[in-house]
């Protein structure tokens, strides 16, 4: 075990920038990952999202780096174009000591300066898939003298169907380049690459016992479904929080929740599929900068969002997998840091939590929800502290004035703080509280069979009917044993009903059918194009779930 960074052999500027950063001892992963690294050996790295992997394979890229070397010298893939521009800042905060210079491409953006940054010189890249096929079928991106290859979330890059593009850009690189390859999973497929394009790797797998979960406190509360909003608002004015991520199951969920928190005097904003990528980076950046603190988010919107001090995850919703679980209460407990998972459960949602539970192998507390009293004493408590604050700093004179002024009027000083504390409360009118009565376990007896399977593995139990409003969940008769892939679905009915994809929503592939909800105006372009869609070139019929 070592006891710090500065035990791994790193250059001084890489271990002055990590200290800057405010990171002491390295995580698991850094710490086993780092030395083999800096050998040029290649690497399997099974870790999950929270674990450190990124700084594992950025400090020795930038600690073996040529000066003055011409061309590109690693290249990282990533999956989305958010996790490329996290990956990208980690190396800049890593490497500010040094001259690295790092370009990040993905798709969405000019060409212009990432053609003239190319031209310029690059040591490294971080790059989407589309984006980099992109730059090399133009001629502009030339990896000849590639000496590192990362493959970042790579179990991400096989279901959003990237793998052949992987493959391609695989070619372009020399076979004796360093390669290391990092993924939660290993699904056969992603161990056919890494069988196919890794020599000798030494693999390293941090399980799910060394994962952020024994970090984070985990509490649920069990209310009715129709008190979950007012649950949160008490929630969120209780806890500490510094930057929270509430999780919503669907799109149309996060907009109305967002809409419903801010009606309540509770600022946030919402991170799903319908936001463009520039709208999308300005929400994230916001929630970087202490902008906002409250980000409502799917699970789809969320991938590759990775910020450090997220204090707390909310799960507004229980995700339908319970992998998910796991992924997005990883994002708090970043950096050896605590965080805190909170979850509001209805009674027919208890056997999701139990399934959790074993699934992590962890108990989930059951928590109080805070009383009125226990509501007003914290906003007193805060209010006493700013005046504090204020009475501190002792910049009161205008204010002072006025007080003088009214005295002379023959007002008492302590009414006059009682009128000036009366008013300075006036917000909270916009905040009321209201009572929730728990929910009890019995109401979630002899429900289970009703409700549709977790995993969304089972034909026979999961749920045919759309849990979104407005949707309408339809069929198709291929699925996870005909390696049906979600990006493939998408494309097809897209193409063939001539429907806008993003329109489409939840897609449950199971082991001999695919589950797809469809907007409802959209459904019957949908029904009457059964038999026309093509899927892996084969012809499918499509009907009502």
């Amino acid at each position: 075990m070592t006891s710090g960074f500065k035990d791994l052999n790193l250059d001084q500027e890489l271990v002055q920038a990590i200290s800057e950063c405010g990171y002491e001892t390295p995580t698991l992963i850094q710490e086993q990952v780092i030395p083999v690294m800096l050998t040029g050996s290649d690497i399997i790295g099974q870790a999950k999202t929270g674990t450190g992997k990124t700084a594992a394979f950025a400090l020795p890229i930038l600690n073996n780096l040529i000066n003055g070397m011409d061309g590109i010298q690693a290249l990282v893939i990533t999956p989305t174009r958010e996790l490329a521009l996290q990956v990208s800042r980690s190396f800049e905060k890593y490497g500010k000591h040094t001259r690295v210079r790092i370009l990040s491409v993905y798709g969405g953006q000019p060409y212009g300066p990432q053609l003239s940054k190319l031209r310029s010189g690059v040591d490294v890249v971080i790059g989407t898939p589309g984006r980099l096929m992109d730059l090399l079928k133009r001629g502009v991106l030339d990896l000849s003298q590639l000496r590192v290859l990362i493959l970042d979330e790579a179990d991400e890059m096989l279901s959003m169907g990237f793998i052949d593009d992987i493959e391609t850009i695989i070619q372009y690189t020399p076979n004796d380049r360093q390669t290391a390859l990092f993924s939660a999973t290993f699904p056969p497929e992603i161990k056919r690459i890494s069988d196919k394009y890794l020599d000798d790797p030494t693999t390293i797998s941090i399980h799910s016992d060394h994962l952020t979960v024994d970090s984070i406190e985990q509490r649920y509360y069990l209310v009715n479904q129709k008190d979950k909003l007012a649950a949160l608002a008490l929630l969120v004015e209780v806890e500490d929080i510094k930057r929270a991520l509430i999780f919503v199951r669907t799109r149309l969920g996060s907009g109305e929740l967002t809409n419903e928190l801010n009606s309540r005097g509770i600022p946030s904003e919402t991170l799903n599929g319908d936001l463009a990528q520039d709208a999308r980076e300005r929400v994230v950046a916001r929630f970087r900068n202490d902008q906002i603190k409250i980000l409502v988010a799917t699970d789809i919107a969320a991938r590759g969002l990775d910020i450090d001090d997220i204090s707390h995850v909310i799960n507004y919703d229980l995700p339908e997998e319970i992998e998910l679980y796991v992924h997005r209460i990883g994002r708090t407990a970043r950096a050896g840091k605590k965080g805190i998972s909170l979850s509001l459960i209805s009674p027919k949602e208890l056997w999701r939590l139990r399934r959790i539970e074993g699934y992590t192998k962890t108990k989930i507390q059951r928590g109080d929800l805070p009383t009125e009293e226990d509501i007003l004493e914290i906003r007193q408590r805060k209010l006493v502290d700013k005046m504090i604050v204020w009475l501190k700093r002792g910049r009161t004179n205008k204010e002072k004035e006025i007080v003088v002024r009214l005295m002379n009027e023959g007002y008492a000083v302590d009414d006059i703080a009682a009128a000036a504390l009366k008013l300075s409360r006036a917000e909270e009118k916009s905040r009321p509280i209201r009572t929730v009565i728990e929910a009890t376990e019995s109401r979630s007896k002899n429900k289970q069979k009703h409700i549709g399977n977790f995993s969304g593995k089972d034909n026979k139990t999961a749920s045919k009917t759309s849990d979104e409003i407005g949707m309408v969940r339809v069929m198709i008769p291929r699925g996870r044993t005909h390696g049906v892939k979600p990006n493939e679905v998408v494309s097809s009915i897209a193409f063939f009903a001539d429907i806008p994809g993003k329109s489409l929503g939840k897609i449950i592939i199971q082991d001999k059918s695919t589950l797809i909800d469809i907007p409802d105006q959209f459904v019957k372009k949908v029904i009457s194009s059964s038999g026309k869609i093509k899927l892996r070139k084969e012809n499918i019929r499509i009907q009502l779930a």
